[in-house]
């Protein structure tokens, strides 16, 4: 298995993602930069938290258009695990791989917090090792994290089970039903606002992120049938 987490100019979770998967995952894990070509070496794409292209436009509107997010939707075509976190997630939308977008936050104002989250599906490739409804926390530190979309897109995303993370007790940001995260139809694309590459180690407040690294690896070994 190896993980690729893409570097834009302004990221600035990198390193945190990296360390994340080195820590917990225990996985050959590489920078790729934003004009790379080329990502069939990767099993899992990892877009991490920041200010792509200095959020000019709209938050990932510009790191959209860089080389390597050609290469991003080929490998989520393809069936690889795709996971954005925070401005990734803003991509990810940007890119149509996940529906809605993100608004600025209702307060106008930068949250960075502890933030409670619910697990509202634990059937998937990224929550696997959590329990349903169970609550987790996990930081937040964005603007625009406000995810809105029409009641169409919100009909089918419950329909559908594609509801991952909901905000539990304060809303941070006023998203719409307390969406923290979502994921695609086919369930290998996951995009949540809240960073759980910064709630991995017990010294960091908080450990419950870990856990969605644990079940990328799981799920993983199980779809390559590796033993641990």
């Amino acid at each position: 298995m190896r993980v690729a987490v893409i570097v834009f100019p302004g990221s600035n979770a990198d390193v945190d993602m990296y360390n994340a998967v080195e820590d917990i995952m225990g996985v050959p894990v590489d920078y790729v930069f934003h004009s790379e070509n080329d990502l069939s070496n990767y099993d899992v794409i990892l877009l991490p938290g920041g200010f792509s292209y200095g959020d000019y436009l709209r938050c990932g509107a510009v790191a959209r258009f860089s080389p390597v997010m050609e290469q991003v939707i080929k490998a989520a075509d393809e069936g690889k695990l795709v996971m954005g976190v925070c401005n990734g997630f803003q991509i990810l939308t940007e890119a149509g791989l996940l529906p809605g977008v993100l608004l600025r936050n209702r307060s106008l104002k930068f949250r960075c917090t502890l933030s409670k989250l619910r697990v509202s599906n634990n059937d998937t490739a990224f929550t696997k090792d959590y329990g349903l409804d169970e609550v987790i926390d996990v930081p937040i530190a964005h603007g625009e994290g406000n995810y809105y979309c029409d009641e169409e897109t919100l009909n089918k995303l419950k329909a559908n089970n594609q509801i991952v993370f909901r905000y539990e007790g304060e809303n941070p940001n006023g998203s719409i039903d307390d969406i923290a995260g979502i994921m695609n139809e086919r369930g290998n694309v996951l995009g949540m606002m809240p960073h759980p590459e910064r709630a991995v180690h017990e010294w960091m407040t908080s450990d419950d992120g870990k856990r969605i690294f644990t079940s990328i690896l799981k799920t993983w070994r199980e779809r390559n049938g590796v033993t641990a």
